[in-house]
Parts: C-alpha cells; sequence; structure tokens
C-alpha cells in the first residue's frame, strides 16, 4: 500500500504521481483527502518534513511513503513507479529516455508557474502582476511554441503504433504531458488553442490519456480537484494576451 503526501485543495505537483498511480491500479491512500483528525492533512505530512527522527526528510511534498522508505520529487517518485506499475520501458536505455522527457516536462511546469509569480513564490500575484505580465506574454509567444515543438517531434519520431511518446504503450511521462496540456489548456486557454492547431499529436495524446478509463473514472470520482487560482496553473484572463 503505497501512501501519497501532499498539500490539500490543488492538484499541484501531486497530481502527477496520482494520474501513474491511478492508470497503474496501485491501492494507496491520499493523505491529503482524509481528515486531520483521522491522521490526514497538513499535520500527518509535516511529521515527516518537519520531524527531528526523520534519517532521510523530504524537502517537500509530494512524497511517496513505501513501507519505511520516503520518496521525493515528482520525476524521482515517477522513476520508482514506472517499473511495479508497468509505465516504464524494460531496459535501462528505455528508463532513463522516459525519465528525461519527465524531466522536460518538470521544466515546463516551472515555466507556467512562474508567469504568475516571477519575482517570488513568497509573494502574492497582485504584488508582481506588471512582472507576471511580461513574463506571461515571453510564455506564451515563445515558451509554449518551443515545449510544444520539442514533444510534437519526439511524438512524430516515435515509430510504433500509437498515440505515446515512448514505444507502443502509455508510460508516466504521457500522463505528465497530459496534465501539463490540461493545465495550460485552462490557465492560457486562448494561447493554448493557438499552439496546439499547430501540435496534432500533443492534442491526440492529451485527449488518449483523459480516455484511459481507469482515468477517466478518477476524473468522473471527485477525487480529481478541479483546477483553481491557489494551484500551480492559475487562470488570469489578463496573462492570455
Amino acid at each position: 500500500m503505497y501512501e501519497l503526501y501532499y498539500w490539500p485543495g490543488i492538484q499541484g505537483r501531486g497530481e502527477f504521481v496520482r494520474l501513474a498511480l491511478e492508470e497503474g491500479g496501485a491501492k494507496y491512500i491520499d493523505i491529503a483527502l482524509k481528515p486531520e483528525n483521522r491522521g490526514g492533512g497538513v499535520p500527518a505530512m509535516n511529521k515527516f518534513l518537519e520531524g527531528p527522527r526523520v534519517p532521510h526528510p523530504p524537502f517537500a511534498p509530494p512524497f511517496l511513503k513505501v513501507g519505511k522508505q520516503l520518496i521525493g520529487q515528482t520525476s524521482n517518485i515517477l522513476l520508482y513507479l514506472g517499473g511495479p506499475l508497468k509505465l516504464a520501458p524494460r531496459d535501462e536505455a528505455g528508463k532513463l529516455w522516459v525519465h528525461q522527457l519527465q524531466l522536460t516536462v518538470a521544466d515546463l511546469v516551472v515555466e507556467a508557474h512562474d508567469t504568475h509569480h516571477p519575482i517570488a513564490a513568497g509573494l502574492y500575484y497582485k504584488e508582481q502582476k506588471a512582472a507576471a505580465k511580461r513574463r506571461a506574454e515571453d510564455f506564451r509567444e515563445h515558451r509554449i511554441p518551443k515545449f510544444f515543438n520539442y514533444f510534437e517531434k519526439v511524438l512524430t519520431r516515435n515509430r510504433t503504433p500509437g498515440p505515446w511518446l515512448v514505444g507502443a504503450r502509455i508510460t508516466y511521462v504521457d500522463l505528465s504531458l497530459a496534465q501539463v496540456v490540461a493545465g495550460i489548456r485552462y490557465a492560457f486557454p486562448k494561447a493554448s488553442t493557438k499552439a496546439l492547431r499547430k501540435h496534432p499529436r500533443l492534442l491526440k495524446l492529451h485527449d488518449a490519456v483523459f480516455e484511459r478509463p481507469r482515468i477517466k473514472r478518477y476524473a468522473e470520482s471527485g477525487r480529481r480537484l478541479s483546477f483553481n487560482d491557489d494551484d500551480l496553473f492559475r487562470q488570469y484572463p489578463e496573462l492570455d494576451g
């Protein structure tokens, strides 16, 4: 049984792990969904983040508890889960390629976040709106196309049947990329519509992921939180051009 620790109330980086756990049919406890008086929420998470007896404390959530082991960092968690959940190739070169793509997805996530917090994460959005507007313009005009072009190229060069990035079977990075596309569509509806017209394979991957039976059941279960403006992806119309 896996235990996933993340902030309550948002999808955030924890959602990339949730999607892998759901697609892999794993048994897991989402601690963010448990009430605090029943061993859930922020106090349960802080026990590992701040506890003096934790030998290898994670820096920040998400982190995964597997028996007595704690695994932190989203890409690292997915690297670990890829084998047991059959969401990564078996060969070493394939595992590293999927991990490399996941790290590139993580770079895109940081850039999307920094459109609304370009100066400091500790400041409110309203305290950095002018800088956010400039950063968002560059993100729309240059960074979204650069990342989308790259992933479209990877999809084009995968010669096996199906809509996936690596080989003929879905991997965890397909789930993560679909999640980022969904987040950017929420945060930048106009810019993403324009960009995705030029990247049909990327849009096809997004749609294929969210039509997967287990992912669809998860999305319809009420356990998948909606995007909101306390999250990584935030919808501020003034940033969409």
